[in-house]
Order: structure tokens, then sequence, then C-alpha cells
């Protein structure tokens, strides 16, 4: 028997054997370990990446007593020589990205702050800093920080996304002037919003030009307004005005509107639609989902600012919908293209299903330069996971993901970005303490 069988059959045998104890709990002690907010999943099987297979060690804590919620992520893949896979562990930031994330309380609350993985951040109404996310694929994966203050007549939000090197750096500070007045006491108008946001890339290679190899930063700043038009139970609206300028580059305005519609029997509709009106080199979202793939092309030795050069003035919309039902069934999708351009849409696509007799379903998918939607290139990250949970202590899941990298197996700096296609079969053993 080959030495790739045995070593499957031996993972296999240990998730079966580790199930096995787990379900020899009592009905009563499972529901009292449920209670607490501490887990401990450990999976076990393979992986394959770039062609080659690895047996997968994958612990991910995910602990939370009150306020306080801490994530880690620790893979361990371990070749048919027995070897760690290189590519995994080669700087300092890759063992710093062991912790997933550690946070204090929720977005929108008074206090609230979050290190680790940054998934879809966002500044003010997403005209500067729009989906932001710094784990754009495994190998890429960052640790940063979402910091807000939210003071009753003025506060800010800020993110960074990458404490082991130079990186993006956001802040918008928001005050509400009326709450200072004889006005404070009105609905509604009361919460009339002042923004200003500023967005600095000081990464040495987010400015790199055809005419400028200098590797200085680029800075975008924006200035936006915000008042409510309803504010009832059921239903919320506000309109909005942001205007942004790339510094050295184009600058861009958008008009628009959100709504929430909640309490219709557990339904929840979130929705957003603006015009855009953009002067000739400026890109509205510049960093957005993609922005950590886009941000540098190795083989132009030109950054995603190379290409505000050629683009020209437009006019344009983007939408947004968000359908939840019950806070556990949602699907997200957000689309945004200038009117008289081709093939420069971008896509956000989500799909979260709630919990169905044991069977778990998620999927994702961002996609820019939209000419085919479904078409996996260096612009596409795409995730899905399937699992069933026979026990509420064992999960079954499979994995897929195809992200784009400029780094080979070994950690090594390409000249291109590859296709890193990630299949996981995993057994999870949930331990709770």
């Amino acid at each position: 028997m080959k030495k790739t069988n045995r070593m499957l059959i031996v993972i296999n045998l240990i998730a079966v054997l580790m199930g096995f104890q787990a379900s020899g709990q009592s009905e009563n002690e499972k529901e009292e370990a449920f209670k607490n907010n501490v887990a401990f999943p450990v999976g076990l099987g393979a992986t394959f990446i770039d062609g080659e297979m690895y047996y997968l060690l994958n612990l991910m804590p995910e602990l939370e007593f009150g306020n306080l919620g801490i994530g880690l992520d620790i893979n361990l893949r371990i070749n048919k020589e027995g070897k760690i896979r290189k590519g995994d562990y080669v700087k300092f930031r890759d063992y710093l990205r062991i912790i997933r994330y550690v946070r204090w309380a929720q977005k929108g609350e008074p206090f609230y702050v979050r290190v680790g993985q940054l998934d879809y951040s966002l500044l003010g109404h997403g005209s500067i800093v729009y989906n932001y996310r710094n784990t754009a694929s495994y190998d890429l994966r960052k640790v940063g920080m979402e910091l807000d203050l939210n003071f009753e007549k003025l506060g800010f939000e800020s993110i960074y996304s990458d404490f082991s090197e130079k990186g993006l750096f956001g802040i918008r500070g928001y005050l509400k002037p009326l709450k200072f007045t004889n006005l404070a006491k009105l609905p509604v108008i009361n919460n009339f919003e002042i923004g200003g946001t500023i967005a600095v890339d000081f990464h040495d290679k987010a400015n790199i030009t055809r005419w400028d190899s200098s590797g200085k930063s680029l800075t975008i700043v924006g200035l936006d307004l915000g008042i409510p038009i309803l504010s009832y139970r059921i239903i919320k609206s506000i309109i909005y005005a942001d205007y942004a300028k790339i510094l050295d580059y184009g600058h861009g305005s958008a008009i628009g509107v959100n709504a929430l519609f909640s309490g219709f029997g557990g339904v929840t509709l979130r929705g957003k639609y603006e015009l855009r009106f953009n002067s000739v080199k400026f890109i509205p979202a510049y960093f957005n989902g993609l922005y950590e793939l886009e941000r540098y092309n190795s083989q132009t030795n030109r950054s995603k600012s190379d290409s505000l050069i050629t683009v020209p003035a437009s006019n344009g919309y983007f939408g947004e919908l968000t359908v939840s039902i019950l806070n556990t069934f949602e699907i997200i999708a957000g689309y945004q293209e200038p009117f008289k351009s081709k093939n420069e849409g971008v896509l956000h696509a989500e799909l979260k299903l709630p919990e169905v007799s044991g069977f778990l379903i998620r999927a994702g998918y961002d996609k820019a330069k939209i000419g085919k939607v479904f078409m996996f290139d260096e612009y596409s990250i795409l995730s899905a996971e399937v699992g069933y949970k026979p026990f509420p202590f064992l999960m079954v899941s499979t994995l897929y993901q195809r992200t784009f990298s400029d780094r080979d197996a070994n950690g090594n700096q390409l000249d291109h970005f590859v296709p890193q296609d990630r299949v996981e079969p995993k057994v999870s053993i949930i331990f709770e303490f």
C-alpha cells in the first residue's frame, strides 16, 4: 500500500474515532456545552494547491466572551515527504496571519475594533473604500485593523490593511452639527451628517506608472453629506452626496439613496442605488475587494494607478441589494458600471444559507473587468463551501476556492499571476469547553 493511501486512511480513522468519542456525550451534556460561546474546530483531510496534494491539519478556534471575539486560523499543510509547505511560512507576516482576528463589539456600536483579517471594509458610503479586504488569497493574507468610535454628535471610522509592511490607511470623521443647536430635538433632520475621508496607500508599489517609478504613495480624499428622509421602525432611508478626489489624478461625485426595510415577518431588505459623475483619471470605490490583486502588475511594472491615465470621463450607476431572512439566509449582490464603457463592470455577490437538516452552504464571488461574468481570471475570486453536520459537534465539508497569486509554491516571486485552486475535504470536530 502506498504511503499516500496509508496516511489518508490514518487521517480518516482519527476523524471517525474522534466523532464516536464526541457522540458518547449525553444530550444534556451536549446542550450544556453549546450554551458556551467557545468552540475549537479541528479539520483533518487533504488539500490540493497548484496540482500538488498536501495532508491538512487545520485548527480554527473561535472564542467569544461577551463583546470580545477571537478567531485563529492555523493551517499545517504537509506534503508526501512529510514537510510543511514552504509557501505557507516564509516571512514574519506568514506567522502573524495565524491570528485570524481579535475584535471588540460589532461595527456600528459606540466602540468597535477588529484586528486581523478585514472582510469587506467600508468607509462612509463607499465612494473611496468599498468592500475592501486584505485577504484576496490564502498566500496574500495580511493582518490589519478596523477601529470605530461612534458618539452621539460625532465620531470616526478607520482601517489599516497590514501591520507587517506599508499598506492602506483610511479614516473618516463625521459630525452631526444640528446636535449642537436648538434643533437637536427635531426628529430625522437632527441626524444630518457631514463627513470627511482620507485614504492613503503607503505601499511602495501603489503608484508606479509608465512615467514615474519612484514608488510614492497614493492618496484619495473626500467629503460627504447625508440626511435621513424616512426614519420609522420598519423603514429607514438616507439621501447622500459624496465627492472624492484622487490626488494628482481625477475626481468624482455621487448622489444616492439607500433604504432599509425590516419587520416583514423576519424578512429584511437593504437596497442602495446611486448615480456617479466621474472626471477623467478617476475610478470610484478605488480601494475595493480586489485591490490587493490590482495594486501592482509585476509583468508591466505598473500599479493600478497607471490605468487612471487612460480612464475617460463617464457617468455611471451602482446598485446593491441584500435580502435577509431571520438574519440567517442572505443574498447580497452589488454591481457598478459606467454608462458608455464596455468590460469595466465590477460585481460582488455573496450567498449565505442557514443550516437546514444539518446541511450548510456558503459562497462568494468577486469580479472586475466584467465582460464575461463567469470567466475566472486574475480579476476574480470565487469560493464555495458545502458541509453536513450529522451531529452538532461534527462537520464534514468541502471547500473550493479559486484565487490568483504572484508567488509559486515555494514563495518565490513570479512575473505573472497563476491560478490557485484549493479543494479541501475536511472533517471538523468542535470541542466545547
